[in-house]
């Protein structure tokens, strides 16, 4: 199995809901929402993917760096790479039924377990959406998070003891979701949590607490204040609130605010693993993955997300050595040029 085949694999299978494009860009799905693209105008899809490309990386070769460390430990588990398969939810909805729910589930939480990392599962208001990622879960415990939506703060408690029971390693609460219509037609209204809100999950859960959509310092100070283990740096893939800036602008604002007190992933326009550096070094401990996986589950199944998160890693440890960086776990904001952080 290579890239080339699984990308033509999935464009048939994905019936113009992805055309799988040779730049996964947003501009030919703009405003295709039910569907993979961004919402409205797609201004906040494309200004991840601009706000990524502005950061230029230096190239430097007087060093000692020739096996760097791509490895690290997220949530008590030593990961290959430091990526996160992003959750991914209504697969019929927005795949044009390219695959079932259960079989998508199934394929990325175990592509990502051949690759040595985690995934992330999603929720929906059609129980099979949450219930798919647990099923998954139950399968490989230990190699995915499952991620709630904003519902009421005691049916997020009831689910997120649900996913440590099935073996979950976290979970999440994906509050960038507050506006989903579909939710709240189907009478589970989702909303905006106040900090209370994010304190009382956090005490009445047993696994770590990652909350999804934080975009200002003044939200992850919030989060810090409340406990929460770990934040997603996302605009939601630009599928949410559209005219917001990439999330490599207000990442290092977010890392600055919070001077580690607890775990920043990242995610928004990552296609290769440069980009992975440049986000590492803007200040997040790893980062999130999401329709470039889509692709090689669509396309190549459990494999095909395997090969995805290889390449990845192939080609971040590549960027590693041109710029002598030796550990994922440090980074530094001289990587960039204009040590931009």
């Amino acid at each position: 199995m290579d890239w080339i085949t699984v990308k033509q694999q999935a464009r048939e299978k994905f019936r113009g809901s992805c055309r799988v494009c040779p730049v996964c860009n947003g501009i030919v799905c703009a405003g295709e929402v039910p569907g993979m693209g961004g919402l409205g105008t797609a201004a906040s899809f494309h200004n991840n993917l601009k706000a990524l490309a502005e950061c230029k990386l230096n190239l430097r070769t007087i060093h000692e760096v020739t096996s760097p460390k791509i490895s690290r430990i997220l949530f008590g588990k030593e990961m290959a790479v430091p990526v996160i398969a992003a959750a991914i939810g209504g697969i019929g909805l927005n795949m044009n039924g390219a695959m079932t729910e259960r079989e998508y589930c199934q394929a990325v939480v175990a592509g990502c377990r051949q690759a040595g990392v985690v995934a992330m599962t999603g929720d929906g208001p059609k129980p099979e959406v949450f219930d798919s990622g647990l099923e998954a879960l139950a399968e490989y415990p230990g190699y995915a998070i499952p991620v709630i939506k904003p519902r009421c703060t005691e049916k997020i408690i009831e689910l997120a003891e649900q996913a440590a029971a099935a073996g979950a390693l976290a979970f999440g609460v994906d509050i960038d979701a507050a506006a989903l219509v579909n939710m709240t037609n189907a009478g589970q209204p989702v909303g905006p949590k106040t900090q209370q809100d994010l304190a009382t999950i956090k005490k009445h859960t047993t696994i770590p607490f990652i909350a999804k959509g934080i975009m200002t310092p003044d939200d992850a100070l919030r989060c810090a204040a409340a406990g929460v283990d770990a934040i997603v740096v996302t605009n939601h893939g630009g599928r949410a609130l559209d005219h917001t800036p990439g999330t490599a602008e207000v990442l290092p604002a977010i890392s600055e605010a919070v001077q580690g007190q607890l775990t920043i992933l990242v995610d928004g326009g990552i296609r290769s693993g440069a980009d992975i550096l440049k986000l590492l070094a803007l200040g997040a401990d790893g980062v999130l993955v999401g329709r470039p996986l889509a692709i090689g589950a669509v396309g190549g199944g459990a494999g095909g997300v395997a090969l995805v998160i290889n390449k990845l890693a192939a080609e971040l440890r590549a960027a590693m050595v041109l710029t002598g960086v030796g550990d994922v776990t440090t980074v530094p904001p001289s990587v960039l040029w204009g040590g931009r952080r």
